[in-house]
């Protein structure tokens, strides 16, 4: 979509959907193309402003106006009695959040061809909101991922501030029409009139809005037709895990499939035995493949696994280290330990067996 003049897009326009101008964030970025994923909104304009009496005639206000009432299809989050949060989480919304709470389960139904009220419906809102737009939420109002006081003497050991989408979207925010605005006297070329200045911070908005909606997309399309098959899977391997060993430390699938989330899910749900330690899988679907031995992290997110495979056996591959393993077939095991594998089910079982008593 183009910039239009804001007193074309008013006339001509069914739905307007209003945002501010200047400075703009990844989450009114995203609020802006979740909407418009929407049948109602397919087909509306945008304006970008701070001047009330034209917000007054939007449809529908994202991030802005200091009003946050449903009814009226006001989303913003910046007035100080503003505190919602998700379901079952406590950091407080943006407008992607506010915008997803409302309209989230709307667009999962119609990408997955659900009811809006099916529980497959449900798993993936709140799935997608932990995994993707939490994040959002967080940046937008300032709030760190850790307690100050638990990182307060720790240092970064490499700068990972540009590989995450919100510095990504700032990073849309400057280019080169952005310093020839009329304000420096050593801007190269004549300057742009406010209004085109405005038209190309618009663009670049829209290129912002691009890049989170299709990020926001491809992690719905993931979540629908991997993650959420996966569910079904996982929970039977986890059922069937006391026939490879009693304690029920191993689990096997007999597909390669997302199974962290549901892993950690079941063992808090349906706490029988031990924690598993080893999870096995075929690296493809296709006949003779070879497998794969990964140890479970302590938790979601941590590096630390809860039994790595064994250190005598770590850095090894093929003969060397089918001599330290006493399995045949073996291929690898990771420097780290949280990853080896064999060339048959057999040898993978074997050298998964070997290290639970190591």
């Amino acid at each position: 979509m183009t910039a239009e003049n804001p007193a074309k897009r008013l006339k001509t326009s069914p739905v307007l959907i209003g945002t501010h101008n200047g400075h703009f964030h990844a989450d009114e970025a995203l609020a802006v193309y979740l909407l418009r994923l929407l049948p109602l909104y397919s087909h509306s304009s945008l304006v970008r402003t701070r001047d009330p009496s034209i917000l007054s005639t939007c449809h529908t206000v994202v991030d802005v106006g200091g009003e946050y009432t449903p009814a009226a299809n006001r989303y913003d989050h910046h007035q100080r009695t503003f505190n919602s949060t998700f379901p079952e989480r406590s950091t407080k919304l943006s407008s992607a959040g506010l915008v997803y709470l409302h309209f989230g389960k709307a667009i999962i139904a119609q990408h997955a061809g659900l009811a809006v009220e099916s529980e497959e419906v449900d798993l993936m809102w709140k799935k997608l909101y932990a995994d993707f737009v939490e994040a959002l939420d967080a940046n937008d109002n300032g709030i760190s991922v850790y307690d100050s006081k638990e990182t307060q003497n720790l240092q970064k050991k490499f700068n990972d501030n540009g590989v995450t989408l919100n510095s990504l979207v700032s990073d849309i925010n400057f280019s080169a029409d952005t310093a020839n605005t009329g304000s420096s006297k050593e801007a190269a070329g004549p300057s742009l009139t406010a209004e085109e200045a405005q038209a190309a911070e618009d663009a670049r908005f829209l290129q912002a809005s691009d890049l989170m909606g299709t990020t926001f997309l491809r992690k719905l399309s993931s979540c629908h037709s991997s993650w959420l098959p996966s569910r079904n899977t996982v929970l039977n391997a986890y059922k069937a895990r006391f026939e490879y060993d009693p304690n029920g430390r191993l689990l096997v699938l007999h597909s390669a499939v997302p199974w962290k989330d549901h892993l950690y899910h079941f063992e808090d749900v349906q706490p029988q035995g031990s924690k598993v330690l080893y999870v096995l899988y075929p690296e493809s679907v296709q006949e003779g493949s070879k497998w794969r031995i990964q140890a479970v992290a302590v938790s979601k997110d941590s590096f630390e696994s809860r039994k790595a495979l064994p250190e005598i056996w770590r850095g090894l591959r093929d003969e060397a280290l089918d001599k330290v393993s006493g399995a045949q077939g073996s291929v690898f095991v990771h420097a780290s330990g949280f990853i080896g594998g064999n060339k048959t089910f057999q040898g993978a079982m074997e050298m998964t067996r070997t290290a639970l008593v190591m």
